[in-house]
């Protein structure tokens, strides 16, 4: 159980530099500052996996593998792997918005030339690529093939590749040595950069809360290399994906497209890749929050040849068989169970089985097209409060946007009359039974719409906003340290 705490919700990617997109630099150190000054426990983050479609790290190419874009190229010059003058050309031109687009242009340019200054012998090289071998191999010859196939999904490369024949895997190794060695560089950049920044986290009293999807993406190197654990044909064509049914929000459900596991096929090893995946992800974060929870219990499966969700059905995940081979790996692993949706009175018994603190979040306790137990006096102990997540509009969009009687509702609620209704969001959140509570930054500086950091049913234009220089106070730490220390976090 997470202890009587509090945190800030930052990506990565949302963090100021020069670079066009957060890294693990210097202003990751300083926002590391500002949260200890703040009185802060928690750094929660979103996946930092390298990302695919829509560019969003919910669809990344890699369940193990980390973004390169967020490679500090200043820690780059400091190791002697690249000179000022190279870095010049390459910097963000809108401190506000990541261009996604413009990192994939150039970025890697720019890393590859310091992969080729890291000497292949470099006994730290050496030992982390041995140690991580399990998934760092495929995944740097996954990422090879794409380059090689003009980027396109696995699933339309040759059939000698598609299929991983021996003969044809053994033969584009050799053919691609160099791009596959320069994949794996660049994921021993980006952990060196990620073990010294956790190392200054810790130093400073904060502790950071991973992510990490419960599915993996349709183009990824995990179900690549290991189709038999998803549901596929003979052909290693999916049969089924992920998606959530028809509701208030969404009259067609939610296609989002993602391999479902074969569980029985987990079952039968042991739940060994899921093992797997939670012990690396507990080496890189001191919590994580699994996104969808409820897919453990049972899971929304829909036809892949459909183009909705409407002709989806329920069918039963791995339940307490699953949460019992994790705990038994990994004893008092701290997870956070996003609990959000469609809950049932099992998915409420497995969650409370689990011991896992499930998710609160503020925007939904007022909204009348849904009855739930976000308010307040429901929540339980064992929970973590959010204003709002990644997947809402921030907390002052919601007030200008929500339906007149949500928002009087809220006010009544909250006794906030005469002032802005995130300050009497957080109030509440902090102030809650909830033994976590996580406030998203785009809250505490008040910010509207433009500040929204993804609209679930837009496949475009999401993961771009970013804090802008200068707005990480010591007015606004001491502020958010007052109402921490006032209730007890």
């Amino acid at each position: 159980m997470l202890k009587r705490a509090s945190g800030i919700l930052l990506p990565v990617s949302s963090l100021p530099g020069p670079w066009g997109i957060g890294t693990l630099g210097k202003e990751a150190r300083q926002f590391v500052d500002f949260l200890a000054a703040a009185g802060q426990t928690y750094w929660q983050i979103l996946p930092v996996g390298p990302t695919g479609y829509g560019d969003s790290p919910y669809q990344s190419f890699s369940a193990f593998a980390a973004n390169p874009y967020f490679i500090d190229p200043d820690t780059l010059i400091a190791r002697g792997l690249l000179t000022e003058e190279e870095t010049g050309a390459d910097r963000g031109e809108n401190p506000a918005r990541v261009d996604y687009g413009a990192l994939y242009a150039h970025r890697h340019a720019l890393l590859q030339k310091a992969a080729d200054r890291l000497p292949a012998g470099d006994a730290g090289f050496t030992h982390w690529k041995e140690k991580q071998s399990d998934w760092l191999e495929d995944y740097s010859l996954f990422m090879a093939l794409k380059e090689e196939n003009d980027q396109q999904s696995w699933t339309c490369w040759p059939d000698e590749v598609r299929l991983r024949r021996p003969d044809a895997l053994e033969r584009a190794r050799k053919r691609l040595a160099g791009r596959v060695d320069y994949w794996r560089k660049i994921q021993y950049l980006f952990y060196c950069q990620w073990a010294a920044l956790l190392e200054y986290a810790h130093g400073k009293g904060v502790q950071i809360i991973g992510d990490i999807p419960i599915y993996v993406s349709p183009d990824s190197s995990d179900i690549w290399a290991a189709p038999e654990l998803f549901q596929t044909d003979g052909d290693r064509r999916l049969t089924r994906v992920a998606g959530c049914p028809p509701d208030a929000f969404a009259a067609d459900g939610q296609l989002w497209g993602n391999p479902l596991y074969d569980w029985p096929r987990h079952k039968a090893t042991g739940y060994a890749w899921w093992r797997r995946r939670l012990r690396h992800a507990l080496t890189i974060y001191d919590v994580v929050r699994i996104d969808h929870f409820r897919g453990f219990e049972s899971y929304y499966s829909i036809p892949a040849r459909d183009t909705t969700a409407q002709n989806g059905s329920w069918q039963p995940g791995p339940g307490m068989d699953f949460i019992g081979a994790i705990h038994a790996e990994m004893p008092g692993a701290q997870i956070i169970a996003e609990d959000l949706g469609y809950l049932t009175p099992q998915v409420k018994e497995l969650l409370e089985g689990s011991g896992y603190p499930g998710m609160k979040v503020l925007q939904f306790a007022f909204d009348r097209r849904e009855a739930g137990d976000y308010l307040p006096h429901n929540y339980l102990h064992n929970s973590v409060v959010y204003t709002g997540t990644h997947d809402n509009t921030t907390t002052a969009a919601w007030e200008t946007d929500a339906h007149p009687e949500d928002v009087a509702r809220a006010r009544a609620y909250l006794h906030a009359e005469g002032e802005p209704l995130v300050e009497g969001f957080i109030r509440a959140a902090m102030a809650s039974v909830s033994a976590t509570a996580i406030i998203p930054m785009q809250d505490w500086l008040g910010l509207g719409a433009e500040a929204r950091m993804n609209v679930p049913s837009r496949p475009w234009g999401n993961w771009q906003w970013r804090l802008e220089p200068g707005v990480l106070t010591p007015a606004l730490a001491q502020r958010i340290a007052a109402l921490t220390e006032l209730y007890g976090r």
